[in-house]
């Protein structure tokens, strides 16, 4: 073994880290100017191995610490590592790190770089030889002067210390010390050997006296355990008849007390049920009220409508009788119309024929005359020229006159044109809008008629939305009553449960409601009571096991009951325990699995949502047949338990128990709450929609109001529109008359402009031949021929004219007299004939009104048996109603005696009981 490496750092003189290395394993000299650093050196060695560095103070400390230039070292360390590849150090390794940091208030040492204690290091170093006792592996500066100038004694003492034989001497000496002190022992001891002796002498002889004693005890205590033991028997008879006497009286109170509550529970459902049948009387009563009110004012309409309709039925006779005769006036003048405008139809071809015969033979009389004149003018015509070249220029005159008369006439041709298309276009515009005037005349009394029947079927739907609209007043009336009733019942409900805790807590929980309904805040689920569902049989189990917790409420975590919290605190409403389900860690528990221990959690039902919820309050506790089971269970599994009566034993030993009235059940008074107050919602949102459909009813009977005004509108419209139609059609006829005139007019001066054109070109075409032909002073051969033919025909053709002419005139004249006839006269007359059956029409006083009337009376007549019908119903069952109401009031008051019986039986039992566990706490106390 030997040192491999040194290194310092902060200490004395060497501030940074120095390493010195290598180091021989024999012999090392460290060589140096003074103020180098060799007794620092040395020092440093010191401070590791040996023990002159311990139980340093501050100042000491800071000395040992670099002080110099720069900035201040606050720790320092010198690190030896040693070769122990001869396994000097008992670590198993072939080296060994040792160091030793210091500083202000720490002073640390390290073995291998890790921590370690000073006794460690010291016990490691005495393994390895740097023994306390002989301190002088270290030989430090002048010591070997002081061992030169020592006496002859401290040099043997020196000498010892260094060979080790000082270790024996100590040893030697305490080795001494500890004979002597064994002596002393054993001299004790001899003395005490001599004091028992004694003892047991004395004690011998005590030994006979208490076997004496024994025996006599023994007999002594054998009569008084069979005195005992006759009077022990005795008294567990007596206990044993007065158990069974108790089982027996228990078993009686139970079987009493089961049917006093089965008797309450039917009391109960008795007056739930005389509550609705009460309910239905009052809506029986109402709905009667109603119906009566709504007979008497259907009869009171029913007795207008027959007022009405008997005045109808004495005007209809009278009404018919001139019915009649305007009908039989309106279809001669038809048929007189109908034989005029035929004979009309007749005559009109043959006129036309006629005028187009007489037309075409006048043309023919006007080009011959045309060629006859022109004949007459060129034989006068030549004579008056004496050359040809005289004559040529006359021509080209005259031919020029007659091309612009041509372009005049064909301009004034294309006008005539225009304007009869014009005038045909507005004829026919005319024409069918006469006509279209004259079918709404016609029809005018249908129309009258389907607008009446229009009127009358928006008054039969107005009638039937204000009948449907009085079927959902009186439903909502009922419906008003129904939650006046659910809110009275429900302030019961809510005033029974707020009896069961304290106010504070009620407070609360009202505003928890309150405040989810308004901040909308979805994870405040409700109260444990109203989460879960119990069979009736566990019920006081599961009330006792919870007791407050029952109010606690549940929400999905802290965020939201701090919410809640922060506004119950701000608005000062009360005091409530929130069971976040983020935060709840329920623990499991040992459960015995047997048949008389069921696990409490498993007999409620609820939402597996809120499963950490009910393992919190409930998985911990059992349900047992009786206390006794109870309790061991409780004991031997550290867990709570009940009893189905609320009889329980915790896991510390306590039991509590007694009497819980049912009556006042909390779970129950939870139950009825939510009931109810569904109830009360249920019947308030049908009280909504029933508003809300009133309100559509309302507009709907608005739009049907309106709809029969605009209905009754048209119909006055279309009645006053008779005079401006018949105004109307006057102004059309005339029009009608005058474009016809104008027409005509304008024909013949086509037929005119046509003649002028023909002649004109006629007249042309003779200039032209003319023109080319030779100049002779009299007519050819040819033209005096034509001339000939030319008179002869001019005279047949005027013949023909005037007989075809007086024909025309002869037709003319009947045309003319049958459409002033009939425009002037029958048409007229038909007009009047309409204007009267409009005005018996729109009097009201015809056959429609009567009709009318007659739907309606049977409409009320209907109205009045449907209402008769109900009454009947409504009287039937209100009869029922109220028999029914009496049995169960008579039930009710059966019960109630019934129940008197019990409880009075029930409280001779329970002072029986009370006398007989009295005397059993006697007996009791003597057993």
């Amino acid at each position: 073994m030997h040192i491999k490496q040194i290194i310092i750092q902060g200490f004395k003189s060497y501030k940074e880290q120095t390493v010195i290395e290598p180091f021989s394993p024999k012999h090392n000299v460290i060589v140096g100017r003074n103020g180098s650093g060799k007794s620092n050196f040395f020092a440093a060695i010191r401070f590791v191995l040996s023990d002159a560095y311990t139980g340093m103070g501050r100042e000491e400390r800071q000395a040992l610490l670099h002080e110099g230039s720069g900035s201040a070292v606050m720790s320092a360390y010198v690190e030896i590592i040693f070769d122990n590849s001869d396994e000097r150090f008992p670590t198993g390794k072939d080296e060994l790190i040792l160091r030793r940091t210091i500083g202000l208030k720490k002073d640390e040492y390290s073995l291998d770089r890790k921590n370690a204690t000073k006794a460690d290091v010291m016990n490691l170093l005495e393994s390895a030889g740097f023994s306390r006792s002989n301190p002088y592996y270290i030989v430090p500066q002048g010591r070997v002067t002081t061992l030169t100038n020592m006496k002859d004694a401290e040099r043997l003492t020196l000498l010892k210390e260094v060979a080790g034989t000082q270790v024996y001497e100590a040893r030697r000496t305490e080795s001494l010390k500890i004979m002597t002190d064994t002596t002393n022992k054993r001299a004790k001891i001899d003395e005490l050997l001599d004091y028992i002796q004694e003892r047991l002498s004395e004690l011998e002889e005590e030994k006979d006296e208490l076997r004496g004693y024994q025996e006599k005890e023994k007999e002594r205590r054998c009569l008084d355990y069979t005195r005992l033991h006759r009077e022990q028997i005795a008294i567990a008879e007596a206990l044993d008849v007065i158990d069974e006497q108790r089982q027996n009286g228990v078993d009686e109170t139970d079987d009493s007390r089961e049917r006093f509550l089965a008797g309450e529970k039917r009391i109960a459902e008795i007056e739930a049920e005389l509550g609705k049948v009460q309910q239905q009387i009052e809506f029986l009563k109402l709905d009667k009220l109603q119906l009566e009110d709504e007979r008497r004012e259907n009869a009171k309409t029913r007795a207008k409508i027959e007022l009405d309709l008997k005045a109808l039925t004495d005007g209809q006779t009278q009404a018919q009788q001139s019915r009649s005769r305007h009908e039989k006036e309106l279809r001669d003048v038809q048929r007189a119309i109908r034989q005029r405008e035929k004979e009309l139809s007749e005559i009109t071809p043959a006129y036309t024929a006629k005028r187009n015969e007489e037309v075409a033979v006048k043309t023919q009389l006007d080009g011959a005359e045309a060629v006859r004149q022109r004949l007459y003018a060129k034989q006068g015509r030549n004579a008056r020229f004496s050359g040809k070249r005289e004559r040529d220029d006359w021509l080209n005159k005259e031919i020029a006159e007659v091309n612009v008369a041509l372009a005049t006439r064909k301009a004034i041709k294309m006008q005539t044109n225009e304007d009869l298309a014009e005038l045909q276009k507005d004829i026919a515009t005319a024409e069918a809008e006469v006509k279209n005037l004259r079918e709404q005349m016609d029809s005018r009394g249908d129309n009258m008629q389907s607008m009446a029947e229009d009127v009358q079927n928006a008054k039969e739907e107005r009638d039937r939305l204000i009948d449907q609209r009085k079927e959902l007043w009186r439903e909502e009336a009922r419906l008003d009553t129904v939650t006046q009733n659910a809110r009275q019942e429900l302030d019961r409900a809510e005033r029974t449960l707020s009896h069961t805790m304290d106010q504070n807590t009620s407070r609360g929980l009202a505003a928890v409601r309150r405040i989810k309904q308004q901040h909308k805040l979805d994870g405040v689920y409700g109260t444990l009571a109203e989460l879960m569902e119990v069979n009736e049989k566990y019920r006081t189990a599961v009330e006792v096991t919870a007791g407050n917790s029952l109010f606690h409420y549940v929400v999905d975590n802290d965020t939201t009951a701090t919410k809640v919290l922060e506004v119950l605190q701000r608005e000062k409403s009360g005091r409530v325990t929130f069971m976040p389900l983020n935060r709840l860690k329920p623990r499991p528990v040992r459960v015995p699995n047997a048949n008389d221990a069921v696990h409490m959690i498993e007999k409620i039902q609820y939402d597996a949502r809120y499963k950490n919820a009910f393992e919190q309050v409930f998985g911990k506790t059992i349900i047992c047949p009786n206390l006794a089971v109870a309790s061991q269970y409780a004991r031997s599994h550290g867990v709570n338990a009940i009893t189905p009566e609320g009889d329980r034993s915790d896991k510390k030993g306590a039991l509590t128990g007694g009497f819980h009235d049912p009556r006042q059940s909390r779970l129950e008074a939870v139950k009825n709450v939510s009931k109810w107050r569904d109830e009360y919602e249920q019947q308030r949102s049908r009280a909504g929609s029933i508003k809300h459909d009133i309100e559509v009813k309302a507009q709907e009977i608005t739009r049907a109001v309106g709809e029969l005004q605009k209905v009754e509108q048209r119909r006055q419209q279309f009645e006053g529109s008779y005079g401006p139609m018949r105004l109307e059609l006057r102004n059309k006829l005339a029009v009608l008359d005058k474009l016809r005139d104008n027409l005509d007019a304008k024909t013949r001066s086509k037929e005119n402009v046509e003649a002028s054109l023909d002649s004109l070109n006629e007249q042309l075409t003779a200039y032209e031949a003319e023109l080319g032909s030779e100049f002779k002073k009299n007519l050819t051969k040819e033209e005096e021929r034509q001339l000939d033919r030319l008179n002869t025909s001019v005279q047949e053709l005027r013949k023909q004219h005037s007989q075809l002419s007086a024909s025309r005139s002869d037709l003319e004249t009947r045309k003319a007299v049958l459409e002033v006839e009939l425009r002037e006269d029958l048409h007229q007359r038909l007009e009047q004939l309409h204007a009267q059956d409009i005005e018996n029409v729109s009097s009201g006083s015809g056959a429609s009104s009567f009709r009318s009337s007659e739907r309606e009376l049977a409409r009320i007549t209907a109205a009045v048996q449907a209402v008769q019908t109900k009454l009947l119903e409504a009287e039937e069952n209100l009869d029922a109603a109220i028999s029914q109401a009496a049995e169960l009031h008579s039930a009710k008051a059966e019960l109630l005696r019934a129940q008197e019986g019990i409880a009075a039986a029930i409280e001779r039992h329970q002072k029986r009981m009370e006398k007989s566990m009295g005397r059993r706490a006697l007996l009791s106390e003597r057993q």
